[in-house]
């Protein structure tokens, strides 16, 4: 049993110092997975990858009620807090008291493999929502891989799936979402 599945044990049988002992044990993995994800922001982007993974600890930690049921559903959890921080700063950014306003998104393939603007951060998650809506484990895979800037051989370890497999999942997640931000564009 890897020390990780011992702590978050020790969590469930209401030892709430041990989580404190999660965060060595992934942060400098958290951190170099946000560091990727930020690398792609704008400029402007006053958000840095270690306030990212601050951020997302508090969120995964806040809820006394959150039981993680090992590694991956830890990191998919982390991925989803991930997403919700960048989706909620790119909504603030885009709220029409801050000048937002209403746009056609022009949404290349390249947009799940660098960072974007705002409005096709916003684009990519309603979209997410709706392939969540469909098939979960495609929608984990694209959160851990554009969210949190997992490579494939790293997300197919977290969520329990092969290689080929998240490559094709991959692959097919790309194309459905190019499609449907296409077809709500118009």
């Amino acid at each position: 049993m890897s020390e990780f599945t011992h702590i978050l044990e020790e969590v469930e049988q209401g030892n709430l110092h041990a989580a404190d002992q999660i965060l060595p044990l992934v942060y400098s993995e958290l951190r170099k997975l946000a560091a990727s994800k930020m690398s792609g922001e704008s400029s402007d982007n006053t958000l840095q990858a270690t306030a990212l993974v601050h951020e997302a600890w508090l969120r995964l930690t806040g809820n006394q009620e959150l039981k993680w049921e090992g590694r991956a559903h830890f990191f998919a959890a982390a991925a989803e807090s991930m997403r919700r921080i960048l989706i909620e700063r790119a909504r603030r950014k885009n709220a029409v008291r801050h000048g937002g306003h209403h746009q056609r998104v022009e949404f290349l393939e390249e947009a799940l493999q660098s960072g974007q603007d705002d409005a096709v951060l916003l684009a990519v998650s309603e979209a997410l929502d709706k392939l969540a809506a469909l098939d979960r484990t495609k929608a984990e895979l694209v959160k851990l891989r554009y969210f949190v800037g997992m490579t494939i051989p790293e997300a197919s370890r977290v969520l329990g799936i092969s290689e080929p497999t998240a490559k094709r999942y991959w692959s097919y997640s790309r194309a459905w979402l190019y499609q449907e931000i296409q077809n709500s564009s118009h």
